[in-house]
């Protein structure tokens, strides 16, 4: 049988080659231009929507343009004592607790009574005090003696001016004395009964509010054994006014400024707060990289509670100027990324993705995706997506 191989080339070589000049012609079509006859390549109009005359009817179009805005900044907070009208009452003498005159909640005058402590340092005080005022009295008589002494020459002039020096002494001992008392609060009715001379019952110190307000903390026992200067008591706080800290994002700062209204929702039925920024921290939180806007707040019927977690909307006074467009024209993909439907020049409508960026009323900010001048569907944009969908 004859071979219908080349010439001399065995019958497997000869498959091979002939493999191989195949494959080299396919390639060397694929590499070559198209021809006129050849398909267009796929471009971004081929998916556009064309509308009839009487389908345009049912869609409203919008022409992007620049305009200025005010932002309003979205953020949360936690409540927290205005610290300008709270104080945490430290224990101005040592001893043990007798008994406790308020419980957390309650509404206290600045001066009322909190508690009562068997203080030793409380009884040496008014001693001390005692002391000092009958001291001071005879040193002040023995002076005045001296001097009218002096004049009929009954005691020398340097005798009646050593006691004038010791009378001067004693009266600023006294007067220590009583600053010693004032600092521990003591009732001013104790004190004039010790001017007085009254003989004293029991000897008791008095933890006393500092300012009025209500006791929010109690932190003390009967029994418990309190060390002056050192052991916190009481905290009392003015809760018709609070702080909310308001956690500022770092995208977000250079929109927020001291003065700034701002509107506290709870989410709590319609109990909502107006209030005001009045301070920007210069820190950033390490861990959230945040920073905390303190914004001030009037809580009328003591609603807003220490630690409560509340929206804060911070409504920028500095005007910005940006690309807005009607919420009605942002839709969303199969990926949930918004986009919108343009005009073209063809007449037809092409989907355009775009970014949002803050809300402003009914307007999205667009920082890309769009310039002035465009045209985009408003209203009737789920028709035309149905249209493109079809």
């Amino acid at each position: 049988m004859k071979s219908n191989s080349p010439a001399g080339m065995p019958p497997v070589r000869a498959l091979a080659a002939v493999a191989l000049v195949l494959a080299m012609t396919v390639l060397m079509a694929g590499c070559s231009s198209p021809s006129a006859s050849d398909p267009p390549p796929a471009s971004t109009t081929a998916s556009n929507v064309t509308l009839t005359a009487a389908q345009l009817q049912h869609i409203r179009l919008y022409t992007v343009a620049a305009s200025e805005y005010r932002k309003t900044v979205q953020t949360t907070g936690t409540v927290d004592f205005d610290n300008d009208q709270a104080t945490s009452v430290l224990a101005p003498f040592s001893g043990p607790v007798a008994r406790l005159l308020v419980a957390s909640g309650d509404t206290v005058r600045k001066g009322q009574p909190l508690a009562v402590v068997d203080s030793p340092d409380f009884a040496a005080a008014v001693s001390a005090y005692s002391k000092a005022l009958v001291t001071a009295r005879n040193a002040r008589r023995l002076a005045a003696m001296d001097q009218d002494l002096v004049k009929h020459d009954g005691v020398a002039q340097r005798e009646a001016a050593q006691a004038q020096t010791d009378a001067a002494t004693a009266e600023a001992d006294r007067d220590a004395a009583l600053q010693a008392l004032q600092a521990l609060n003591v009732d001013p009715a104790t004190i004039r009964g010790i001017r007085q001379g009254r003989p004293l019952g029991r000897i008791e110190g008095i933890i006393r509010a500092p300012i009025a307000g209500t006791v929010v903390e109690k932190l003390i026992t009967p029994g418990q054994l309190l060390q002056a200067g050192s052991t916190p008591c009481f905290t009392v706080a003015n809760l018709s006014r609070v702080w909310v800290m308001a956690q500022i994002a770092g995208d977000d700062l250079a929109d927020v400024h001291t003065g700034d209204p701002a509107e506290i929702v709870t989410g709590i039925g319609s109990k909502d707060f107006a209030g005001r920024v009045d301070n920007i921290s210069a820190l950033v939180n390490p861990d959230t990289r945040a920073v905390l806007a303190r914004v001030v707040v009037d809580n009328p019927g003591d609603f807003l509670k220490k630690q409560m977690y509340v929206g804060v909307q911070i409504h920028s006074r500095k005007p910005s100027r940006g690309l807005l467009i009607p919420v009605s024209a942002v839709l969303r993909d199969d990926e949930n990324l918004p986009f919108v439907y343009v005009a073209q020049r063809d007449g037809s409508f092409a989907r355009q993705h775009v970014s949002l960026g803050h809300r402003i009323g009914d307007r999205y900010v667009i920082p890309r995706g769009l310039t002035a001048g465009e045209r985009i569907v408003v209203d009737g944009g789920i028709f035309v997506q149905f249209m493109q969908n079809q």
